[in-house]
């Protein structure tokens, strides 16, 4: 009827995950697009520090306490002092799609100056299918105006399930710290208006502070690894995240699209504390990536619960030599799954609940 609000996309579906240190004032600028959806706020450091979010919204708080209380000594998988710990959310929502953003992100402009709604983008991206096994180079054909190509297979119009989409960002790029040291004022400017699936074979960085995927397709795998804390390691949780996901969804034939929608990222990283986390990866990459573009999932795994524990015995066979960091790395991967079931697969959610809920 006229006058009515039109009910926002997957509304009971989907749940908005978060991880921070500071008070979310930040929300307010996205509370016309989130306040209709379910929060699920995962608390970094300090738990005794007490975390405001602004009134209206609907949220869960996940402190350390709580993810040490609910995963018992199946926490050592989740990172401590690093925005890696968001994966504990996706690990107790209980809906469908999942969202992620951090909490420097602001809402973006077009170029004609509307506000950039990026979480109904992103569920435009995922409930279309994806186009991994040939290119469009109209980009999407799914889109409002775009369509295949003259010479795009027949065969191959239905495309896949969309697993993930992955979003960008104006303003700050997502630089590694060498970059920002030789690029220190660069700024994206460029508004590019186009949504490409990262075809199969192919591995991307998969960056985490903008992104949406199918937690019923490939949550599982959404691992952020162990870094932060105790670890030699930082700014790699999505990495990561990013190559184990796009290997399971090849095998899997799923999809992964990546360009719109754009989120403001409005704060630049210490480029020098970011080269003390990243040193270590910069090096461990040249290695990793040839592991990921030569790995190879067996037919008989048609789970992602599978395929992860079979890239985890991967990782621990062929990467445990470049450092033992891998080791422990491979082991965090089994425990992230056992976890993973041990929520999931029960039945139980009582075990879930926070300390801290507002209704």
């Amino acid at each position: 009827m006229a006058g009515e609000k039109a009910v926002p996309l997957l509304k009971d579906e989907l749940d908005i995950v978060i991880p921070t240190i500071r008070n979310l004032d930040f929300l307010e600028m996205w509370r016309p697009f989130f306040e209709p959806y379910h929060l699920i706020i995962v608390q970094d450091g300090d738990p005794s520090k007490v975390i405001k979010v602004p009134d209206g919204f609907d949220y869960e708080l996940y402190n350390r306490n709580d993810i040490n209380r609910i995963l018992g000594p199946k926490a050592s998988c989740i990172s401590f002092k690093d925005s890696a710990c968001r994966c504990f959310g996706y690990m107790v929502s209980k809906k469908k799609y999942i969202y992620t953003i951090d909490d420097d992100c602001f809402v973006a402009k077009k170029p004609s100056g509307e506000d950039i709604n990026a979480l109904e983008q992103h569920i435009k991206n995922l409930l279309s299918p994806s186009t991994p096994h040939f290119f469009n180079t109209l980009y999407d054909p799914y889109r409002e105006g775009a369509d295949f190509v003259r010479g795009y297979p027949f065969s191959l119009r239905e495309g896949a399930p969309t697993a993930v989409s992955h979003g960008l960002w104006l303003n700050i790029p997502d630089y590694d710290a060498p970059t920002q040291l030789v690029k220190p004022r660069e700024r994206n400017t460029r508004y590019v208006d186009a949504v490409l699936t990262i075809p199969k074979g192919t591995l991307f960085p998969m960056c985490g502070m903008n992104l949406a995927f199918n937690r019923e397709l490939i949550g599982p795998a959404m691992y952020f690894g162990l870094m932060g804390d105790g670890q030699p390691i930082g700014r790699y949780d999505d990495m990561w995240a990013g190559w184990c996901t796009k290997v399971i969804c090849d095998h899997l034939n799923l999809g992964v699209k990546t360009g719109l929608p754009y989120i403001w990222h409005s704060k630049a990283s210490n480029p020098f504390v970011n080269l003390k986390k990243e040193y270590k990866g910069i090096y461990w990459q040249e290695e990793i990536i040839p592991f990921f573009q030569s790995a190879t999932l067996p037919k008989d795994c048609k789970t992602v619960q599978e395929c992860y524990i079979e890239l985890a015995k991967q990782v621990k066979a062929k990467l445990s030599s470049v450092d033992p960091y891998f080791t422990k790395l491979a082991d965090a991967m089994v425990t992230w799954i056992e976890a993973w079931d041990e929520l999931n697969l029960s039945g139980d959610d009582s075990a879930k609940l926070p300390n801290g809920v507002a209704q």
